[in-house]
């Protein structure tokens, strides 16, 4: 049983980080300590790692463990006994370009 309760108004389940969400800014920061990256047409999902367990979760706090098993998979094969990983899931065409409609095959 969760232990917040998310934007959605439904309990997140036990651990849950919730994912780092961009500000809106009129003007880009500068200098050698930031880091500018492509906003890729995506699915935002936080993965967690602990031991053997790897869990998937979306934005608001649902299981996507079952949705990505080649992610899961991956991550089980970090060797590492635990992380939490703030990403984008994209699905690539032949041409290497994000098309979000893929995510739902």
């Amino acid at each position: 049983m969760g232990e917040d309760v998310g934007d959605t108004g439904l309990r997140l389940p036990a651990g849950f980080i919730a994912p780092c969400l961009p500000t809106k800014t009129g003007a880009l920061p500068s200098g050698g300590l930031w880091v500018h990256e492509i906003k890729h047409d995506g699915l935002r999902i936080i993965a967690r790692k602990t031991g053997a367990q790897v869990k998937l979760y979306s934005r608001p706090g649902n299981d996507l463990t079952g949705r990505f098993p080649l992610i899961v998979k991956t991550l089980a094969d970090l060797r590492t006994p635990s992380c939490i990983i703030d990403g984008e899931a994209v699905a690539c065409d032949e041409n290497g370009l994000a098309v979000f409609e893929r995510l739902e095959e």
